[in-house]
């Protein structure tokens, strides 16, 4: 095992026992992650755990605004020139679908992108999940420890790890967002957010201050959910090109 391999795996091993430890909110969320064995991690440059608001303010037309303009963005041909221009020339990619502190699930597992039919694998699923989650408060707190599970149980070994939460609206069960985030970042653990200003107009002001952390962490803002699709587009190649780009 390379010497960096051995760092990040390291790593992962002791998010996992912050994960356990620090709360029982903790706990519980990471016994809801999927599980998978530390050996045979397969190396990338990314793994990237997107989220799907799925809040009582959401909609059936605007939960699909979400994963229909997710999908489109991954189709376009500068996204896989992104992906395919890392030293490893591939990502990783799962997909949460989230509301209060105790509602989350993976709709698409992680998924390996190195190719067009990658791509369009990985957007189909996407774009054609059914909506699991139709109720309950907004919990980012939830979410992000939820996320800490799903990242350091993931069956790959990334250079970077983004936690990219899209939502329309502030953190309103679980507790003290930044607390977790903060947590989280201490661990590699870069959270980037994508806020939709049709119900508070200073949210990514918000996003700023409370959820956004890390190595080149950064806030998209969408206007509504009509402008998701480009929002999303240009938070996905940011995220895939990494802060030495940009």
């Amino acid at each position: 095992m390379k010497q960096g391999t051995a760092v990040i795996s390291r790593r992962f091993s002791a998010l996992v026992a912050v994960v356990l430890l620090a709360a029982a909110g903790f706990y519980s969320a990471f016994l809801k992650a999927p599980v998978v064995k530390a050996q045979g991690r397969e190396p990338v440059d990314l793994a990237l755990l997107l989220s799907i608001d799925c809040s009582y303010s959401v909609d059936t037309r605007e939960f699909r605004l979400q994963t229909n303009g997710t999908a489109h963005a991954l189709r376009k041909p500068e996204i896989l020139a992104a992906i395919q221009a890392g030293p490893l020339k591939r990502i990783a990619v799962s997909v949460v679908q989230w509301s209060d502190d105790k509602h989350q699930k993976i709709t698409v597992p992680w998924t390996i992108v190195s190719n067009a039919a990658d791509i369009e694998k990985l957007a189909s699923q996407i774009q054609n999940q059914p909506r699991y989650l139709a109720e309950g408060g907004t919990s980012i707190t939830g979410l992000m420890r939820y996320a800490a599970g799903v990242l350091a149980t993931a069956p790959v070994v990334a250079e970077r790890q983004v936690l990219d939460i899209s939502s329309d609206g502030r953190n309103n069960k679980g507790g003290r967002p930044h607390v977790v985030r903060d947590q989280l970042n201490q661990f590699g653990i870069t959270i980037n957010g994508l806020t939709i200003l049709n119900e508070f107009p200073t949210l990514n002001h918000y996003f700023e201050k409370y959820i956004i952390g890390g190595y080149g962490s950064f806030v998209i803002v969408a206007n509504d959910y009509k402008d998701f699709e480009k929002a999303i587009y240009r938070k996905l190649l940011r995220e895939i090109i990494g802060p030495r780009l940009t």
